[in-house]
């Protein structure tokens, strides 16, 4: 293989790709991978000051472009697929990585819990493949296939979940629709797989890991002892949205450094 074959195998360059709650955390992440790769990124977030804050940094890295949407919402759904028609109705890549976790104990979990952490983690992201697939298909060919990312977890795995039911099992709910989408969509040309993180150093996850104790209890469990960076999960997500990526779908990958081994 020649080395300009080789580079292109892995190249995003060019495409337009959709990041959902991508304000902070796992999303921002991504956005900043994908913009330094050389693709125009669109980003959502529920709230305009953040979303705000976080375009104007990650615009130093390339053609971002932010839209204020609530996914567990069907006006939030309606302001990513208008505001995308509006710019050319054309998508590469879309992943579905806002989502929300609720922690309670399970004497006093509460009925809310199941419905709002449901609609962002389940419901939203089906509904926005759903609306999305003609922007999908109109860059979709057989040779470069559009792709859908879904953010799963570890949590829809593993049965310590800190007190978080509603999430783990709404992790698990986007893993078999990934695999149910999979085949469904495979005919027009749309991959759809799942990354599904361990440890990441974000707000959900700062309340363990800014305890000494917690923190340890936890790398304990992760044999490669350490939580996954920036580079780790971009770099899973880039290959997937790359030519490198395009005989890959219905596949949950865990990217845990070990952790479910240990489970």
């Amino acid at each position: 293989m020649q080395r300009e074959t080789f580079d292109k195998l892995f190249s995003v360059a060019g495409k337009n790709v959709l990041i959902t709650g991508a304000s902070q955390g796992i999303g921002f992440m991504l956005a900043g991978g994908f913009l330094a790769a050389g693709a125009r990124v669109t980003i959502t977030g529920r709230k305009a000051d953040a979303l705000d804050a976080a375009c104007t940094q990650l615009k130093a890295l390339g053609d971002v472009h932010g839209i204020v949407s609530d996914m567990g919402t069907t006006e939030g759904i309606d302001a990513i697929v208008n505001d995308l028609g509006q710019r050319g109705g054309k998508l590469h890549v879309l992943v579905n990585n806002a989502g929300i976790t609720w922690g309670a104990p399970f004497d006093t979990f509460p009925e809310k819990a199941w419905s709002k952490v449901m609609s962002v983690n389940v419901q939203g992201p089906f509904m926005l493949v759903q609306r999305l697939m003609p922007y999908l298909t109109a860059t979709a060919s057989a040779e470069d296939p559009a792709r859908v990312i879904n953010i799963g977890s570890v949590y829809a795995t593993v049965t310590h979940v800190m007190q978080a039911y509603s999430y783990a099992a709404s992790k698990a709910a986007i893993q078999q629709i990934t695999r149910i989408l999979a085949r469904e969509l495979a005919p027009q040309h749309v991959l759809v797989n799942a990354i599904a993180p361990g440890l990441f150093h974000t707000k959900m996850t700062h309340f363990a890991m800014s305890d000494p104790t917690s923190r340890e209890q936890i790398m304990d469990g992760i044999p490669l002892r350490r939580g996954g960076s920036a580079e780790d999960i971009t770099g899973l997500a880039v290959m997937l949205s790359s030519r490198a990526g395009a005989y890959i779908t219905g596949s949950i990958i865990h990217l845990d450094g070990g952790l479910i081994v240990n489970h």
